[in-house]
């Protein structure tokens, strides 16, 4: 049996609050479980400069831990992101973006930043659905002061961890869990069910094509559910 009595198709205990931040032009706090990250949002009049002449916009997204975040205190990223906090950052991005009409956000640049309080497993997932909301919010902003007109979200993305432990399927892993993971798995998925990306390893024994795929059947199930917090989070505002 898992912590707290969840069954193996079952979600931690998730929680999204919207607005936190009064400065952002959106903002909330995703908690899924004792994994707790501040999301924000905030858009800027411009793009880069390599889109200076292909009249869009832009989604980026930027991802840290705090110190203390961890069970021991990690050192803060001075100089430069760690490579395991550039993949993470450039995956948010990437994820965010998937569901964004670039061409109708033309001319601003929305960046998500995800700052992690509290780790305990799946931190970059609970990023992309946190980053998310603070995307929908921001956008919501621009739209109501008629700074863009058409809105530029196609449709919602979330993200979800799912793994073999032990030979059993679980969702939604905890820190425990994926540190004794046969295999480790991030799906991240649109509100329709498409594919945004797969991360996916063999922590030991490989796992079978069938097993994959009931894996991200599992991750369809909780991702459906994440969003359905999503959607409340966003009637709130």
């Amino acid at each position: 049996m898992r912590k707290n009595n969840r069954q193996n198709n079952e979600l931690r205990e998730i929680k999204i609050t919207p607005n936190v931040n009064k400065f952002a032009e959106g903002s909330c706090l995703i908690e899924a479980g004792n994994t707790k990250v501040l999301c924000t949002a905030s858009v800027e009049e411009k793009v880069p400069a390599w889109l200076k002449d292909a009249d869009k916009g832009w989604v980026t997204a930027e991802y840290s831990m705090l110190p203390r975040a961890n069970r021991q205190r990690t050192q803060r990223e001075l100089k430069a992101p760690s490579g395991r906090t550039q993949e993470i950052q450039r995956l948010i991005g990437r994820s965010l973006r998937s569901v964004v009409d670039l061409e109708a956000l033309r001319g601003y640049t929305v960046t998500i930043d995800c700052d992690v309080l509290q780790g305990d497993g799946g931190t970059r997932t609970a990023s992309i659905s946190g980053g998310f909301v603070a995307l929908y919010l921001a956008i919501q902003k621009l739209r109501k002061e008629g700074k863009i007109i058409v809105n530029p979200i196609r449709e919602f993305v979330a993200a979800v961890s799912c793994g073999i432990c032990d030979g059993e399927l679980l969702l939604d892993l905890d820190y425990d869990e994926d540190s004794n993971a046969q295999a480790d798995t991030n799906f991240v998925l649109s509100s329709s069910s498409k594919i945004i990306e797969i991360q996916g390893t063999a922590e030991g024994a490989p796992f079978e094509e069938k097993q994959f795929f009931d894996l991200l059947n599992l991750a369809k199930e909780g991702i459906a559910k994440i969003m359905e917090y999503q959607r409340q989070a966003i009637r709130e505002v």
